[in-house]
């Protein structure tokens, strides 16, 4: 389907199963502020991978996956336990699980590796992961429990989402919070135990994370948020498997530097929040804020670098010459006194408008922001202030 070779195309599914799963599913922790809690469950699936290999004999890829989700789920129900205790705060909670089980599950791992069991070999790749050892039969089994979760998310949406934003308002209207929340945590596990195989508990986190990162740069409305994630994850999954592929990497690291890299591109350039988008129009505002310095007063002494620049911009605009403001100056000069005293004028009087829904008014733009009824009421009330 794919062109790749057999290998190669099942690892690229695996790692599509797990972007999707992990990027949806993911979403739930991060926005809960839980994102340890799944490096936590990552970790603790290394004993339950250990403890099902002893009791079953045999390195049969369910069983251990059912071993792992066991301990991911045992771990994540004791972090919740300790913190309701009241003394322990969550992040000590979960050095706690994190530390404890990932201990075990190295003392269970090394005790199996001293032993004469040639079927242990491969056990550690839990621990580090090996997409490259993925079979078509893993890649269906991580398909169906990521379908079968996102299934329940899908079903389930609005009360999940209910209960992430407001858990006492969803308790109110008669939700069992107490239940969602341990779904929630369920679903964690699942995603955990689809991509141990892939990227390996260590990295496990990064699959949970970075999708939703992204996503929430690019959207507001988690109804948006949790598609988005979705497609990132998969975006990340097939980008990162393909390079792993090419040039003979490890495929987990490849997939976690890819989602770094394009977590980190959405942190700096994401419109509206990125960090260059952010000092960009930071930077637009105070040029336009000196612009405006410069009409006011164009007589003022120059004093910085910043006012020549903004004489440079007002003189290419022409705005301004060697005799001072043009009669284009002078007009933006009397067109930004009008739109400052609108703006004290609703600093004063804004409450006392009446505006037909609820506006954010733009102090570089009343009229834009308010509209000409809202400016109009704020030029009589003005008035009838100044006469008071």
């Amino acid at each position: 389907m794919f062109g790749l070779p057999y290998t190669d195309t099942v690892v690229v599914l695996g790692a599509l199963v797990l972007g999707v799963t992990s990027g949806v599913l993911g979403t739930f922790a991060v926005l809960r502020q839980r994102s340890l809690v799944g490096d936590a469950v990552a970790h603790s699936t290394l004993p339950g991978v250990c403890v099902a290999f002893l009791v079953a004999g045999v390195k049969d890829v369910p069983g251990l996956l059912v071993g792992a989700a066991a301990a991911g789920l045992v771990a994540a129900l004791l972090m919740v336990g300790i913190e309701r205790t009241g003394r322990i705060k969550p992040d000590t909670a979960i050095g706690v699980v994190l530390s404890g089980f990932f201990s075990l599950g190295v003392v269970l791992l090394t005790h199996i590796a001293s032993t004469a069991d040639a079927d242990q070999a491969g056990l550690e790749n839990y621990l580090f992961g090996q997409a490259a050892g993925l079979l078509e039969t893993d890649v269906v089994v991580m398909a169906v429990l990521g379908g079968t979760a996102l299934l329940v998310v899908g079903v389930l949406r609005r009360a999940l989402t209910t209960t992430l934003f407001d858990s006492s308002y969803a308790g109110s209207i008669g939700l069992p919070v107490r239940a969602l929340e341990v779904l929630m945590t369920g679903l964690l596990v699942v995603a955990v135990v689809i991509g141990v195989r892939v990227v390996g508990a260590i990295l496990m986190v990064a699959m949970l994370v970075v999708p939703t990162v992204v996503a929430r740069q690019l959207a507001d409305r988690f109804t948006w948020v949790l598609p988005i994630a979705g497609v990132v994850g998969a975006v990340v999954g097939i980008t990162g498997s393909l390079l792993a592929t090419r040039a003979a990497l490890p495929t987990g690291p490849v997939i976690v530097l890819v989602g770094f890299s394009i977590a980190m591109l959405a942190v700096l350039l994401a419109p509206g929040r990125g960090v260059l988008w952010r000092a960009s129009r930071l930077a637009t505002r105070r040029r336009r804020v000196r612009r405006d310095a410069v009409l006011v007063s164009p007589d003022a002494p120059v004093r910085s670098l910043a006012d020549r620049l903004a004489r440079t911009s007002l003189r290419r605009d022409g705005l301004l010459d060697d005799d001072g403001l043009t009669a284009a100056g002078r007009r933006a000069a009397e067109e930004l006194a009008d739109r400052r005293a609108l703006w004290s004028a609703w600093l004063e009087h804004g409450a006392l408008v009446d505006l037909p829904d609820a506006r954010e008014p733009d102090p570089t733009d009343l009229r834009g922001s308010l509209g000409d009824d809202a400016v109009a009421q704020l030029r009589l009330l003005s008035a009838g202030g100044r006469r008071g």
